[in-house]
């Protein structure tokens, strides 16, 4: 190789590393209209691959706080998280939203759970997913995205809400990711306290209803919010009802499992699982 060859590949390989390191975010807001007429502007952060055409979209969707006081204080996943850089090193673009009641979003909180009875948890559960249908369209929309195929996941609370999504029409979206979902966690700010768990299962069930495409849940056995006990019920109320799922339990994580999705070190674990199931998808 002569030396200027060798002085382009070094070059090129530069050029690629810098693209690389430098993926394109933006923030946005996003129009979502509620049963109720309401318009309001969900914020958002939307983080794309360099160089990247007609990319699959992924939107991930957050848990909700055992303290309500932390609610305003919430922001969507930073371009730089490990969980964002594990989708951008495999060609999507991610959008991070923030539903009402949460963060720069702000306006009314209108996930509450009431008194922890199945159809409360349902209701729940749908405001999440109608949340979540307005940010797919959006997203679908963007340029240089893929307007369909998406993928759509949910951790702890925006888990449940993805479950509640799958009994929704939902033509643009392929697969959809359930990481420790469930709702009454922490009941009280009490780490492996719950709040009706039995109803909960209930509700499980009743949301097996009309859902259409096979999900993947993923729990951690130290999950401090929904242990292997819960989990189980959950996912056996869901399949007795029809749901389909791949639902997988694995070994403790860290010292809170409920965290296996979002902290440092998760997506070495849940990485190449979520991989297999997308892969089909």
């Amino acid at each position: 190789m002569t030396k200027l060859a060798q002085r382009l590949l070094v070059l090129l390989v530069l050029c690629s590393a810098h693209a690389w390191a430098a993926p394109t975010d933006e923030t946005v807001w996003i129009p979502y209209i509620d049963p109720n007429g309401t318009t309001y502007q969900l914020f958002a952060q939307v983080c794309r691959p360099p160089g990247q055409a007609n990319a699959r979209v992924v939107v991930i969707n957050h848990g909700s706080p055992a303290n309500p006081s932390e609610r305003p204080t919430m922001k969507p996943m930073s371009c730089d998280s490990e969980t964002v850089g594990w989708f951008l090193q495999r060609g999507y673009t991610v959008v991070s939203p923030m539903r009402t009641g949460y963060g720069r979003t702000g306006g009314p909180f209108s996930e509450g759970i009431g008194y922890c009875g199945a159809a409360e948890f349902v209701a729940a559960g749908r405001d999440t997913a109608r949340q979540i249908a307005a940010v797919v369209d959006f997203a679908t929309a963007l340029p240089g995205a893929r307007p369909n195929g998406a993928i759509v996941i949910g951790h702890s609370a925006g888990g449940w809400g993805a479950v509640a999504f799958d009994t929704m029409p939902h033509p643009k979206v392929s697969a959809i990711v359930s990481m420790a979902g469930g709702r009454g966690g922490h009941a009280h700010n009490t780490p492996n306290a719950n709040c009706r768990p039995d109803q909960l299962a209930v509700a499980a069930g009743m949301l097996a209803s009309g859902a259409t495409t096979p999900m993947f849940w993923l729990y951690a056995e130290n999950d401090t919010f929904f242990d292997p006990t819960i989990a189980s019920s959950l996912y056996a109320a869901y399949a007795r009802a029809g749901g389909q799922a791949q639902f997988l339990q694995i070994g403790p994580f860290g010292t809170d499992g409920h965290q296996l999705f979002v902290r440092r070190g998760g997506s070495t674990v849940w990485g190449p699982l979520l991989e297999r199931y997308l892969a089909g998808r």
